[in-house]
């Protein structure tokens, strides 16, 4: 069971949002139903960042009704986790901090440069992309360890 003495301060969720973890994004359907999708994402400045290709559903759903909720789970038998829920702003390539906030994603889950190069090459051609920033209204952190 949960209590207060189970969560997180605000230096312990900035910390463990610090660390390259996968976190699963909820969009809501057309039909009132969840879309969950694994993402990669950095966290800056109290808002969440991570990208999309435009061509998904995430982004079709996102445009459509901007909620969101993300779960970033510590994985076993590390007992934390994070969930934050807000509106989703999105980011598209033309915007002048597009470039900079994709190379901060990408290079956070790739051990070199190079590597995430590759990966951003290989991104480039599966479609156009965009950020989607989301700036929490609710931001909850459990520690059960």
């Amino acid at each position: 069971m949960s209590d207060e003495t189970n969560r997180m301060d605000p230096s312990q969720i900035k910390a463990f949002l610090d660390e390259p973890r996968h976190a699963i994004a909820a969009v809501v359907r057309p039909n009132g139903d969840a879309q969950l999708s694994p993402i990669w994402f950095v966290y800056e400045a109290d808002r969440l960042y991570f990208s999309v290709f435009q061509e998904s559903a995430k982004y079709r759903h996102l445009c459509r009704n901007p909620r969101i909720t993300l779960c970033i789970d510590a994985g076993h038998p590390d007992a934390r986790a994070v969930t934050l829920s807000g509106t989703a702003e999105l980011i598209t390539e033309d915007s002048p901090e597009w470039a900079e906030l994709e190379w901060r994603i990408v290079r956070r889950y790739h051990n070199s440069d190079e590597d995430a190069r590759r990966y951003q090459e290989w991104s480039a051609k599966q479609g156009s992309g965009a950020l989607i920033a989301v700036s929490p209204e609710r931001i909850i952190g459990w520690d059960f360890n």
